[in-house]
């Protein structure tokens, strides 16, 4: 298996996985370990803290939000895989990233974490059969599968990078 079957996630996530789509599932996760960082690592110190609009998140809540995301999506594929029949609730990436202290780190700290949770998260999804990949599970109350929510992780990191690009680094 080694693309998505779009039909198995929800529809929300498609924007996500169109993203990511076009390479195999190990490509994907490897580009996605090295071309996030690389973009990360560019930007300057003082941009960090930039919002572009009151209200908007920081860089540093951005990049935060990605890591937090990133941790929430593999746990949802970890039970998915190992056939935990819970249904998993979803986030409120608003009420993470106010009490995410991104702030208050270090862009250095910040990369640091960003390439630590995308090794494990390339290794687990490196350790997974075909089986385990195509297993199902539900997640805040809708119908997904591990493999889809691989691209749907690479993809959202994807999202944000270009969201960077547009708004905060032009």
């Amino acid at each position: 298996m080694s693309y998505v079957d779009l039909s198995r996630v929800p529809e929300y996530y498609h924007k996500y996985i169109n993203l990511a789509i076009n390479d195999n599932l190990k490509s994907a996760l490897e580009r996605h370990q090295t071309e996030l960082l690389s973009f990360l690592k560019n930007i300057p110190k003082k941009k960090w803290n930039y919002r572009y609009a009151e209200g908007k998140w920081s860089i540093k809540e951005v990049v935060q939000h990605i890591i937090d995301a990133e941790r929430v999506f593999t746990y949802r594929a970890l039970c998915f895989a190992r056939k935990d029949q819970t249904p998993l609730p979803g986030f409120d990436e608003n009420v993470f990233a106010a009490n995410s202290n991104a702030d208050d780190r270090t862009k250095k700290d910040l990369l640091k974490e960003v390439r630590t949770v995308q090794a494990s998260s390339v290794q687990m999804f490196d350790s997974f059969n075909e089986g385990q990949l195509s297993q199902p599970g539900i997640a805040n109350e809708k119908p997904s599968y591990v493999q889809g929510i691989a691209y749907i992780m690479v993809g959202h990191a994807l999202h944000h990078k270009k969201i960077l690009e547009e708004r905060y680094l032009k």
